[in-house]
C-alpha cells in the first residue's frame, strides 16, 4: 500500500479525526513477525499537522472495516474516553456458520485470556471479564451440501439434512474485548465464516474472515449530532452478503461521508 492508496481508504476527516476503511489482513500496529502495518502508513494523513494520527480503538487485523484516528493527542485522548466510556456506537456485519433460530437476542458471556503465553486467544470463562454483544438477523441463505453455487435466500432459520446455512448478523458489541464477536459467535455455535482460530476455516487457503465493522457513530461535539460514518462491504465479503439478500451496493453503502 502507497500513501495515494492509503488516502483514499478515508471515509470521513475532520480537525480532530479520521475514519478509514481499513482493509482485511492488514495489521494496525507492528508485531513479532514484522510485516506491513497500517502503522507504517499513517503519516501519509496528517495533512499538515506535525503529528500522524494515531487508532483510537483496536480492529483485528483479519477484521475490515471504520476505524477511528485522532489526528492530535487532545483528539485522540477525547476518543480514547468516548470508546472507554462505551459511547462510540459501533456496527459490524457478520456471515457465520449455521445461525441462530430466532432473529434478535444478546450473547452475555464472560471471556478471559485462553493462555498466559497468548493473551490475545480468548475463551469464555465464567471468572472473566463481563462481555455483551447484541445481534439481529439481517438475512438467511441455504447452501447444499457439495454445491459451490450460491442459491436464492433461504428465508427459514432451520435446514434440511442435505443443506447448511448461513446468516448474515449484524453485531454490536456492548463492550470491547478482544476477539469478543468471533469468541461469542463460536461460543453459541455459529461460528464466523473464515474464522481459523475459533472457527472451521483452515489456518490458510480459507474464505478469508467474514468479519466487517459496518459503521460507527461517534459523539464527538458536545453541540452537534453525532458523526456516522459507514465502509462499504469488502469484495471477499459481497458475494455471501447479496446472497443473504442484502444489497452490499446502494446510498448505505457508498462508504463517504459528509465532512470528507
Amino acid at each position: 500500500m502507497n500513501a495515494e492508496e492509503i488516502v483514499s481508504k478515508i471515509l470521513y476527516r475532520d480537525a480532530l479525526m479520521l475514519v478509514i476503511d481499513k482493509p482485511a489482513g492488514l495489521p494496525v500496529h507492528p508485531g513479532p513477525k514484522g510485516g506491513e502495518t497500517l502503522f507504517q502508513h499513517l503519516d501519509a494523513l496528517r495533512f499538515g499537522l506535525p503529528r500522524r494520527p494515531e487508532a483510537a480503538h483496536r480492529l483485528d487485523k483479519d477484521t475490515s472495516g471504520c476505524l477511528v484516528l485522532g489526528r492530535h493527542p487532545k483528539a485522540l485522548a477525547r476518543l480514547n474516553e468516548l470508546f472507554r466510556k462505551n459511547e462510540v456506537d459501533k456496527v459490524y456485519w457478520a456471515v457465520v456458520e449455521g445461525g441462530p433460530a430466532a432473529d434478535e437476542g444478546e450473547i452475555d458471556l464472560p471471556l478471559a485470556p485462553k493462555s498466559p503465553d497468548r493473551g490475545w486467544w480468548m475463551k469464555v470463562d465464567p471468572k472473566g471479564q463481563p462481555s455483551l454483544t447484541k445481534w439481529k438477523v439481517l438475512g438467511r441463505l441455504e447452501v447444499e451440501t457439495g454445491s459451490a453455487d450460491i442459491p436464492t435466500p433461504c428465508p427459514s432459520p432451520q435446514g434440511g439434512g442435505g443443506s447448511r446455512r448461513l446468516t448474515l448478523l449484524e453485531l454490536r458489541p456492548v463492550t470491547g474485548r478482544t476477539h469478543q464477536l468471533r469468541v461469542h459467535c463460536a461460543a453459541m455455535n455459529f461460528p464466523i465464516l473464515g474464522d481459523p482460530i475459533y472457527g472451521t476455516a483452515p489456518r490458510f487457503g480459507g474464505p478469508g474472515l467474514h468479519l466487517h465493522a459496518r459503521s460507527v457513530t461517534v459523539p464527538l461535539y458536545p453541540k452537534k449530532p453525532p458523526i456516522h460514518v459507514e465502509a462499504p462491504v469488502p469484495e471477499h465479503m459481497r458475494e455471501r452478503v447479496r446472497a443473504c439478500g442484502v444489497t452490499p451496493d446502494g446510498a448505505a453503502a457508498s462508504g463517504r461521508q459528509e465532512g470528507v
